[in-house]
């Protein structure tokens, strides 16, 4: 790395003035506007090494340990800008733009957000469904010219085409050539002298499409799916944005998600939970027997493996969980009375001594189980 004095050409004594002046000098000689292509890398050099030895604190810490020091201790230092804020300071944006050309006219379009419900079953297997969405498309009329049909772009007449335009403004480093987007044409190099009248020059049109959606198996509530260039038509015909379809799983009659395992509840009659019996759940995969053993005590689980929500980007399914409630008979006639008052005789439970437990007893360790 050259010595930032010597690049300025100034002893290590100078004052800031002496340094001021010199970089001044040397600036308008370096200038890529003035000393013409391969002058970019000195006037860097230029540029860099006056920005450390106008700033006291980084001149001090280059003076005593060179670049390395600037490196080590740069972190604590007031000075945040660079050689680009200086380049744009003295020169405006425009004068270090490295751009070449006229600006295309077209324009990426937006991303759309869209929701779409869906039913459980839906989330659980997958499905494909078709949404309608307001959007832009290509205007059928001049299909993105934006020209009136039969008609095309005219050259703009200030900058010839170019998109750009140079003037000459004066500085403290004297006369310097600036280029800057042309006002005319904003930059495009053309100018739409006859706009299509479907789509007022704009190379594109509002409408309401339909578009097909492939609802992934597994998906949850609230996910989205990104389509690649499903979303608006950019300005004068510019890329499509993409489309973000979120999903809005509506809640089941008969089942409830946990992850990615369902849960439903059955209830049996206590005859039933006693003495053992089969059941039929309709599920989503069609009707399935559920064996209750006997003596089934109310919160018992019987787990369907595979029937569950199949996972997410991946093989295999969840599990259905039912959950057993047993159903106390509340009305009995004179004979059913009988015959449980018999069945309590011979259990010794006339009199019942109840178990007290922690908790909320069986409904809370329900609750607990099934996530409620």
């Amino acid at each position: 790395m050259s010595d930032y004095y010597e690049v300025l050409g100034v002893a290590r004594t100078a004052t800031p003035s002496e340094i001021k002046k010199a970089y001044l000098k040397l600036a308008r000689q370096t200038h890529p506007d003035v000393a013409g292509p391969g002058s970019e890398e000195r006037f860097k050099e230029v540029s860099t090494s006056y920005e450390v030895l106008s700033d006291a604190e980084r001149r001090r810490m280059y003076d005593l340990g060179g670049t390395d020091a600037l490196r080590n201790g740069g972190a604590g230092s007031p000075f945040t800008g660079g050689f680009q804020d200086i380049f744009e300071t003295f020169f405006g944006a425009a004068g270090g733009s490295s751009q070449r050309g006229p600006v295309p006219r077209g324009r990426r379009g937006q991303d759309a957000l869209v929701p779409l419900e869906i039913t459980l079953e839906e989330a659980v297997f997958g499905a494909e469904r078709e949404i309608t969405v307001n959007t832009a498309v290509v205007c059928p009329t001049c299909h993105g010219t934006c020209c009136r049909p039969g008609t095309a772009p005219v050259t703009c007449s200030v900058c010839n085409g170019r998109g750009s335009v140079q003037r000459v403004a004066r500085s403290f480093l004297g006369q310097i050539m600036t280029t800057s987007p042309c006002h005319n044409c904003q930059g495009h190099g053309t100018i739409i002298a006859d706009p299509c009248p479907e789509c007022s020059g704009d190379g594109r049109v509002r409408t309401r499409a339909k578009i097909p959606v492939s609802v992934p198996a597994g998906v949850d509530n609230g996910a989205r799916l990104r389509m690649p260039g499903r979303g608006e038509v950019g300005p004068g015909a510019g890329p499509a944005g993409d489309l973000h379809v979120e999903f809005r799983v509506k809640s089941d009659t008969t089942f409830a998600r946990r992850g990615d395992d369902l849960v439903c509840s059955v209830t049996v009659p206590a005859t039933a939970a006693a003495l053992g019996t089969q059941i039929v759940v309709e599920t989503f995969d069609g009707p399935r027997e559920v064996n209750i053993a006997p003596g089934t005590q109310p919160g018992h689980t019987e787990t369907l493996r595979g029937l569950g929500v199949t996972h997410l980007q991946s093989s295999g399914r969840g599990d259905l969980k039912v959950f057993v409630d047993v159903e106390v008979p509340g009305r009995l006639d004179e004979r059913q009375r009988e015959l449980l008052t018999e069945l309590a005789r011979l259990r010794g439970e006339e009199r019942v001594a109840p178990k007290v437990t922690a908790g909320g007893g069986i409904f809370s360790r329900l609750r607990e189980r099934i996530g409620l």
